[in-house]
């Protein structure tokens, strides 16, 4: 037989690297920001056009390239950041792989300006697929311009599995907001289609979290700092409050890359136990520095994922540095044993010595004495002692002389059985007299009537409903019920009735990043056909002073929440999957809960409302809402 492995050519080669490397406009973007940092820029812009689809361009003002760098940078596995090996366990640059610019410029066409600040003269090279169409000399200003139009030309298939502009362009903004926040010392400015989306001068942490999220960010955050000779912990934390549904707002920066780690969040959640409400996420902003050998960042495509050497030891570093900065900043309680003692009473009583506390004691009491002068009053008499004055039950003293004037003896107060005495007599029989409420009830309702009646509606464990039926009974999953039932109500109001609102007293004033704002945009007019009424909708906040009749002020922000977690893939394209996707994400917000307990009327008003549905049998996720269980599967049972 004849060999059939053979090398592949460099530019299939190079699309096969693509399809890990470039997935979308978002990676572009990922992979030239990375770049312009390693240039050691200090003056970042971004330009996107159609969500990445047209036009990804990234300018840099970093050290740029000679003629021969500006060529050989296309070519795969060429990279300036490594030269052995061993170089990956001391990494300090984004990239290492010098494959990310051979990738881009085989599926898209590409341009890319270069000038070193010691030289007159740049470099303008133009590719298209893999292949170069010019290079010429140009006059540039100092610093690098990459332009990346027409991805994925030569490949429809992967052109076609792109989402919609609104999806690509939140992956698009994820990236960008990723390498801000890890570099603040960094000016970035953000364009899309003309308008400016961010413009974000060099600061410290802090003022990057709250120019990217939103303005009411600052009053969230606590500040977390830890320095061990393990790791190096800096950054925020969120107070339990303002915890989210989704999980949006956490970051983990690993010597200032962007990484994921079900591991670390997990120690995030541990030390805010106790303090989030169940299926809240809280935000974070962490940084943490480590020693470049203890971690390998090369496991990974996309180089989210790092591995550590010691995992337990940075996990219950983290947990004890978040709790204790939760506490120290009295948002959960802690135990202080640095807690100075002069705290305890106030300033002027510091220096004050203790004084022994005066006790009166009276020598010549007797507990056991028998004498009854204390139950007398006395107006004039003479003598010497001491005691109690009149009234008291207690007297002590000696002397000698007479009493004179009034004197009574106090005689002993009657046993308690007098007070009954003679009440036999008085006894009325009770028998002649009857109720009114007796001879209603049996006039309202027949024999038959008070059966049906007395077959009520029962809860198991607060999550099932029982019912009686004709041939058995029939149990209710009561949260999946509900979901139908409010499904069916939301979908309703959207489609054919007009919703009915309820104006608010104050309005609400709800604050969310930039992001989450366009989608709330997009779905404004739906969510007015259910009923919320928007007064106004800012850069940063939207105001709500109409919401709809079944739902309470308090549960705006929870259904608002679950609606932008839900849609985080993408708003469906036609109008009834939008309506249909919105309709589901408010029934589970706001169905009744597992665990909840339900009154007997709630429970008959549940299964009215699941039986009046137009399918009652599944829930709005496609799962069963109850089951019928007839009297002889309950007999097959108990047969022996």
């Amino acid at each position: 037989m004849s060999s059939i492995i053979q090398l592949l050519p460099d530019h299939v080669a190079n699309q096969i690297a693509a399809g890990e490397v470039v997935q979308r406009p978002a990676s572009v973007v990922k992979e030239l920001l990375e770049n312009a940092v390693d240039a050691k820029a200090t003056d970042i812009k971004l330009i996107i056009k159609d969500a990445g689809k047209s036009l990804v361009q990234v300018i840099d003002n970093g050290l740029g390239m000679s003629v021969t760098d500006a060529r050989l940078c296309f070519e795969r596995h060429a990279t300036s950041k490594i030269r052995k090996a061993e170089d990956l366990f001391s990494l300090h640059t984004k990239g290492f792989r010098g494959e990310a610019l051979a990738s881009i410029a085989a599926i898209a066409h590409m341009e890319m300006k270069t000038k070193q600040d010691q030289e007159e003269l740049g470099t303008h090279i133009i590719i298209e697929g893999s292949k170069f169409i010019s290079q010429e000399v140009a006059v540039l200003p100092k610093g690098t311009s990459f332009a990346v139009k027409n991805l994925f030309f030569n490949i429809p298939a992967r052109r076609n599995f792109l989402k919609s502009d609104t999806v690509e362009f939140r992956h698009v903004m994820d990236e960008f907001q990723r390498v801000a926040l890890a570099h603040p010392n960094i000016h970035f400015t953000f364009y899309h289609n003309g308008s400016e989306m961010y413009n974000l001068p060099a600061a410290g942490s802090r003022q990057r979290i709250v120019g990217i999220m939103s303005g009411k960010t600052n009053e969230k955050l606590v500040p977390v700092n830890e320095d061990t000779e393990i790791i190096n912990v800096q950054g925020f934390v969120c107070k339990p409050e303002f915890a989210k549904k989704s999980r949006g707002e956490q970051f983990f920066f690993v010597n200032d890359r962007f990484i994921k780690s079900g591991y670390l969040h997990h120690a995030v959640m541990a030390a805010y136990d106790g303090l989030l409400k169940d299926g809240s996420q809280p935000s974070y902003f962490l940084y943490l520095q480590v020693p470049p050998n203890t971690i390998d960042i090369n496991i990974h495509p996309t180089k989210t994922e790092i591995k550590f050497d010691d995992e337990q030891a940075l996990y219950a570093i983290l947990r004890a540095s978040i709790k204790h900065s939760l506490g120290q900043f009295n948002v959960a309680p802690v135990l202080d044993f640095d807690r100075d003692a002069n705290l305890d009473t106030p300033y002027h009583y510091k220096d004050l010595e203790g004084e022994t506390p005066t006790i009166q004691v009276d020598g010549t009491f007797n507990p056991f004495t028998d004498d009854k002068t204390n139950q007398h009053y006395s107006k004039s008499g003479s003598g010497s002692g001491s005691g109690f004055t009149s009234g008291s039950n207690f007297s002590s003293g000696s002397g000698s002389g007479s009493y004179s004037g009034y004197n009574k003896r106090v005689e002993p107060t009657a046993t308690w059985e007098s007070l009954y005495v003679g009440l036999e007599t008085d006894t009325i029989e009770s028998s002649p007299f009857t109720f009114e409420n007796e001879e209603v009830t049996s006039s309202l309702f027949n024999d038959n009537e008070i059966e049906q009646a007395s077959q009520g509606t029962y809860q198991i464990h607060k999550k099932y409903i029982v019912s009686p039926i004709k041939s058995g009974m029939v149990i209710v999953d009561q949260q999946r019920a509900h979901q139908r039932i409010l499904y069916e109500q939301f979908l309703l109001n959207m489609t054919v009735n007009q919703a009915s609102s309820q104006q608010l007293l104050f309005p609400l004033d709800l604050f969310y990043s930039s992001d989450e704002m366009t989608l709330i945009e997009e779905l404004k007019p739906s969510l007015e056909t259910t009923g919320f009424v928007f007064e106004e909708a800012k850069t940063d906040h939207i105001v709500i002073s109409g919401i709809p009749v079944n739902i309470t002020e308090s549960e705006v922000s929870m259904v608002i929440e679950q609606l932008l977690s839900d849609l985080q893939d993408g708003i469906p394209a036609s109008s009834y999957s939008q309506n249909d996707t919105i309709a589901k994400s408010m029934a589970k917000s706001l169905a009744v809960k597992t665990g909840s307990y339900l009154t007997e009327k709630e429970q008959d008003n549940l299964v009215n409302g699941l039986f009046a549905c137009k399918d009652p049998n599944i829930s709005p996720f496609q799962k069963p809402t109850f089951i019928t269980m007839r009297v002889e599967d309950i007999d097959k049972k108990f047969a022996l």
